[in-house]
């Protein structure tokens, strides 16, 4: 089975350690190669250094190890690392769009260091993806077993948000959404449910006009399409355990109302997820953690649960026989 390409993300920060203890849970049921420099990996950690990601060796994580330079120190990012980070990021990529892994996962970044270090010109770690991609239009998934989220602006202000919610962004969320449910999760006929903005979901009016001149326009083109489509709904009833069973995924129309369900529902557990690359990218749903870098506390759920989803995604692309 080909692997899951692993980006090593900042040094200085939990990724080394968490995608260590990510491979001893998941053992060799989940093959892994990780691109970095072993020398940030927590002590002990038995490394097969290689070039050939297929060069799998029993109780070992296969490394295709990268020379940063200087020595990591937790919770202290170096710029001297940023163009290391950016090229295990770059050669991960290419591992995937190349056939030699089944999908990616990345560590968090430090963008500062990154921008200091590397005059790293994108807002993000998504758009660096997506610009190595072909500038593909992406979306952002946040899932865990009990939801998925799908914000149509994610960080922006939020007295920006009216502004930023066009039609056509919209339109786009939602259909790049319903291809990854089928594609991606193997749902032959996704169900999503879409957020209203304002409170009440504006309450025919009374609350606000965007659901009247912008949203229910554009669901209502969708359901002529065919898609499976309810709302625009109050985002303050659209969450419990009722609601959720009703759908396959939710569209919201700003970040907080996204994500603020998910985290409830399960913090450690969420999967951050790019929507519409032509190659498969998770990443765990958290950022490097600087303050508690180093200190073998870090919680790897997140990480371990981006593998498996990883995993599973690649199946429903590309079932195994």
């Amino acid at each position: 089975m080909r692997p899951v390409a692993v980006s090593c993300g900042e040094p200085a920060g939990i990724g080394p350690e968490i995608a260590a203890a990510a491979w001893h849970a998941l053992g060799d049921d989940l093959p892994l190669v990780w691109l970095g420099d072993p020398r940030h990996l927590p002590k002990g950690t038995p490394v097969h250094e290689t070039d050939d990601p297929a060069d799998q060796r029993p109780g070992k994580l296969t490394v295709l190890a990268r020379d940063f330079g200087p020595p990591a120190i937790p919770g202290q990012p170096d710029p001297a690392h940023a163009q290391g980070v950016i090229d295990a990021i770059a050669d991960a990529v290419a591992l995937v769009q190349d056939g030699r892994a089944r999908a990616l996962c990345t560590a968090p970044i430090h963008k500062a260091a990154l921008i200091e270090g590397a005059a790293f010109a994108y807002p993000g770690h998504t758009e660096y993806l997506a610009a190595l991609a072909g500038r593909h239009r992406v979306v952002m998934m946040l899932a865990c077993d009990a939801l998925r989220v799908v914000p149509a602006t994610i960080h922006i202000p939020l007295k920006d948000v009216p502004q930023q919610l066009t039609a056509s962004l919209l339109t786009d969320t939602i259909l790049i959404t319903h291809a990854a449910l089928k594609r991606d999760f193997g749902i032959a006929a996704p169900r999503i449910a879409v957020a209203g903005l304002n409170p009440h979901a504006g309450e025919n009016g009374k609350m606000g006009q965007e659901e009247q001149d912008l949203i229910t326009p554009v669901l209502d083109a969708l359901r002529s399409e065919g898609l499976a489509i309810t709302g625009p709904l109050s985002a303050d009833t659209m969450f419990h355990a009722g609601a959720r069973a009703g759908y396959d995924a939710a569209v919201c129309m700003y970040h907080d109302q996204a994500l603020i369900p998910i985290k409830t529902l399960d913090f450690a557990g969420g999967v951050n997820i790019t929507l519409g690359l032509p190659f498969i990218r998770t990443s765990p749903d958290h950022g490097t953690a600087f303050d508690i870098a180093g200190k073998g506390i870090a919680d790897p759920a997140s990480m371990i649960a981006a593998l498996r989803m990883a995993a599973t995604m690649a199946d429903a692309r590309e079932p195994r026989t």
